[in-house]
């Protein structure tokens, strides 16, 4: 098959059979047609719409395969390098994710899995002209980082979300050997540093010397001190950069001067927003609003690392741009908040901390009339303290937000009187994350379970594809959601439900359920088997603290050969025949071979 790009030929206008345009011929009925759609393919960018277009026939699965570039893979494991490299020839982009969301709450043990190197090693031999790799929750070395920056010479963007086991060592390669690197984001990853009495590698001093081809640096996550005349240099050669997040070493007067330098900048993370030994004592400090009003392209600023509530106006100018704001770093309260979020009216993007209070929250129903994302995280996540925000937050956020599209609300008390006012106000919701901090807690007005709060959300909002529920949960909340919830994609749950049917009701009723994740439930065999009909189109099942046995993982492994059910327990030699954790997901592929002790592929 030739390549995608090809057209048809050129065809001879005259009949003869003789000359030169004799050797033209006409390429048969059924190549033209794939030429044809080859050509159709490469306008088909959605990766849901690709793959329906794989399952027309075998000639479009063909083509399709041909004509993807950009290859995306949900789960490492649920398909093998080989195999995904042996269908998906032209690939310049990949997006991999490894671990389920689940460790981020450490609930998965040490050296679970998720390692990159078979990745890494098919990469290197298929892809040559590899040019994006975004990697999600996987285990990478710097060895494995020094084998990207060296197998691909047209390499442009890396993107590690909450990945672990690489080091300074392997940034420093990246930096060094891939000389048209455009994106470089290293976000919430646990990157190693050396000990204290060792010396920090310099990976800034890595870049080539010369322009850049640089428009997003990243580094919050990189705990260790960086050569800051390195990086304003880095900067200052750097003029297609736009994004730049900086970690908590570099100071707010070194932030002044990488603006001044980088006038061009459109996302900032602020790192270290406090006072700084940079300036000596009795010196006057630089006019730091000055840097911020000359950013005029300035939308997204973040960072607010050991922030220093009396540096806060220095952001005032920039703030009429913004769309988006992220303080989830900065512990301000409500009167601290208000002179900036009265200035953001064009904000669509507001993460917080709940020490802004429910007050905080009236100012920003007040003034972000656009706002389609808000993210309200606890400072203290204890059980027995009362929170600062509450019902009266979120009712006032539906009330002045009406274009709010996601929110996740973390909280110590909540009505139904409130989300049943969300699900009216709010009707476009997409997300809807509600996270009451303690376990089985009423609705404190009336003491009744949340059931008509969350069934209120998903018959309202028609858009609902994802949803977490907490508080107190009867099984009639599930019914609810298997009636009504046929577009929820992801399904969060913790100390939650009745008995097995309100399971049932969730995976009789929702035939879009892509990724369920329960936890700390009553949920049990019955409820398992229930969802027979249904395992194979799911991306995965997460149930630790459940009521499961192995006798019923293991017949559910036997109906269904093409799931993977990982059974984890932290004890080897259990008495009983419950399970702490399982982790099921689909794979085209035989059983991993890198699973640790305590993880028990059943088959």
């Amino acid at each position: 098959m030739t390549h995608s790009g090809s057209s048809l030929p050129d065809l001879p206008n005259s009949t003869s059979t003789s000359g030169p345009m004799s050797e033209i011929r006409s390429p048969p009925p059924d190549r033209v047609l794939e030429i044809v759609l080859e050509n159709v393919l490469h306008f088909l960018t959605c990766r849901r719409d690709r793959n329906a277009a794989s399952l027309v026939c075998r000639s479009w699965y063909r083509a399709e395969a041909l004509t993807r570039s950009d290859l995306f893979i949900g789960n490492c494991y649920a398909v093998s390098p080989h195999r995904a490299t042996s269908r998906f020839r032209r690939v310049k982009s990949l997006t991999v994710k490894g671990k389920p969301r689940f460790a981020d709450f450490d609930l998965l043990p040490l050296n679970w899995g998720a390692n990159f190197s078979p990745w890494g090693s098919a990469l290197a031999d298929s892809y040559p002209w590899l040019e994006k790799l975004h990697l999600k929750r996987m285990s990478l070395t710097d060895d494995d980082l020094d084998l990207i920056a060296r197998s691909f010479p047209s390499f442009k963007e890396l993107v590690l979300v909450c990945c672990e086991g690489f080091g300074i060592a392997g940034i420093a390669s990246i930096a060094a050997n891939c000389r048209l690197l455009r994106v470089l984001d290293l976000v919430e990853s646990v990157v190693e540093v050396a000990d204290e009495d060792e010396e920090v590698m310099d990976w800034i001093s890595c870049f080539p010397e010369g322009e850049t081809h640089l428009e997003s640096l990243m580094f919050e996550c990189v705990d260790c001190p960086v050569n800051f005349e390195a990086l304003e240099g880095l900067v200052a050669r750097s003029p297609f950069l736009k994004k730049l997040r900086l970690n908590r070493f570099v100071s707010i007067p070194q932030l002044y001067r990488l603006m001044h330098r980088a006038p061009q900048l459109t996302h900032i993370g602020t790192g270290s927003f406090c006072a700084s030994d940079d300036v000596a004592v009795g010196d006057q400090e630089p006019d730091y609003a000055s840097a911020f009003a000359a950013c005029k392209s300035l939308v997204c600023l973040s960072g607010f690392r050991d922030i220093l509530p009396d540096y806060l106006p220095a952001i005032y100018p920039a703030c009429a741009n913004l769309t988006s704001l992220n303080l989830s770093y900065a512990d301000v309260n409500a009167d601290q908040l208000k002179p900036v979020i009265l200035q953001c009216h064009k904000l669509q993007t507001l993460w917080v901390l709940d020490s802004i209070c429910d007050e905080g929250l009236q100012a920003v129903a007040a003034t972000c009339k656009d706002l389609r994302e808000l993210r309200v995280f606890p400072v203290n996540t204890r059980e027995e303290v009362e929170g600062p925000v509450s019902e009266v937050g979120l009712e006032v956020i539906s009330q002045g937000c009406r274009k709010l599209q996601s929110i996740l609300f973390f909280c110590q008390r909540m009505t139904n009187a409130a989300v049943i006012a969300m699900s009216k106000n709010c009707p476009d919701l997409v997300v809807f994350r509600l996270c009451i901090i303690g376990r089985y807690r009423p609705d404190p007005e009336t003491q009744e379970p949340m059931d008509d709060g969350f069934g209120a959300i998903v018959m309202n909002c028609k858009k609902l594809t994802r949803l977490a529920v907490s508080g107190l949960l009867t099984d009639q909340a599930f019914r609810y959601i298997g009636m009504y919830g046929k577009l929820v994609r992801t399904l969060s749950v913790a100390f939650a439900g009745d008995s097995d049917q309100g399971l049932k009701y969730v995976l009789e009723g929702c035939p879009n359920l892509q990724k369920l994740e329960i936890r700390d439930s009553p949920f049990g065999d019955a409820a398992l088997r229930s969802g027979l009909h249904h395992f194979y189109n799911m991306r995965f099942l997460w149930m630790s603290s459940c009521k499961l046995t192995r006798q019923a993982c293991q017949e559910i492994a036997r109906t269904l050969p093409h799931l993977a059910l990982e059974v984890i327990d932290s004890q080897e030699d259990k008495a009983d025949d419950h399970i702490e954790i399982l982790y099921m997901y689909r794979s085209l592929d035989r059983p991993r071979n890198d699973a640790p002790k305590c993880v028990t592929i059943l088959q």
